[in-house]
């Protein structure tokens, strides 16, 4: 579903400010693939999402999702195969416009036709049952305006936008990040079963080890713009969250210290 080949970015190339993100990357993700992805800052998490967004154009190497080579496409040209969630849960919705004309969006996304913002009571009937998948009410408030919700209902209907026409990648940048325990763990839980039940191919940017351990089906560490480990589900399943950090430290040959990481 997505195949990433020798990718290498190269920011402010030729000057003193010169920085390698991305090092001849090799990934393939089959359908159904979730992977989880962790690594110090900068190692080049970021950029690798925005590299498969369309949002950075790689200088060497390929980019393929579903058998289509996207790797000069912008993210608007890629709209219709990826679904994203960012770290903020402002980023994904339009805070000025209600529940039901943000889901009309993505709704539309991707469709070859002419774009319009009105919600007739077919489409109405659609988006109160999806909602009601999150379990938040929102499918009775579809005249709010999304600026009045909490970051936790925020990100909820992010996400149910985010995989509304299902995508063929779904890329979550650190979406519970930016929230309390309690609202992080049921953003959790909802990302689990709404990827479970349509099968997404998914990547997912955390830098909580205990969600890269219990989440899907692979877990990748970045280091220095490079994939430096690829541990599968049945590895993963036994390790500890002291395991990860040690394989961590033994990948990259030296001792670990980052304060962003969450160790449970």
């Amino acid at each position: 579903m997505l195949k990433i080949s020798q990718v290498r970015k190269v920011f402010n190339a030729g000057t003193v400010n010169e920085k390698v993100a991305l090092q001849q990357i090799d990934l393939h993700l089959a359908p159904g693939d979730f992977a989880t992805v962790i690594g110090s800052n900068g190692a080049g998490k970021s950029t690798l999402m925005n590299v498969i967004s369309g949002g950075i154009i790689p200088d060497q190497g390929s980019v393929v999702i579903d058998g289509k080579d996207v790797t000069k496409l912008g993210e608007h040209q890629r709209a219709s195969l990826i679904g994203r969630v960012f770290q903020d849960p402002t980023a994904g919705t339009a805070p000025h416009m209600t529940i039901e004309e943000n889901l009309a969006i993505a709704y539309a996304r991707g469709q070859r036709r002419t774009f319009s913002l009105g919600v007739n009571r077919r489409k109405r009937e659609i988006f109160r049952e999806q909602l009601r998948l999150l379990d938040q009410g929102l499918e009775d408030r579809l005249k709010t305006k999304v600026g009045f919700l909490s970051g936790g209902q925020r990100q909820a209907l992010s996400l149910l936008m985010a995989t509304f026409t299902r995508p063929k990648i779904l890329l979550l940048d650190e979406h519970t990040a930016a929230l309390d325990p309690k609202r992080a763990q049921l953003i959790v839980e909802l990302t689990r079963k709404i990827v479970e039940q349509h099968q997404l191919t998914t990547l997912m940017v955390t830098h909580n080890m205990e969600q890269a351990l219990t989440m899907g089906n692979r877990l990748l560490m970045l280091h220095e713009g490079r994939i430096i480990l690829d541990i599968p589900q049945e590895k993963k399943q036994q390790m500890t969250t002291q395991d990860l950090l040690r394989a961590f430290e033994e990948a990259r040959g030296e001792a670990f210290a980052e304060d962003r990481f969450i160790l449970a």
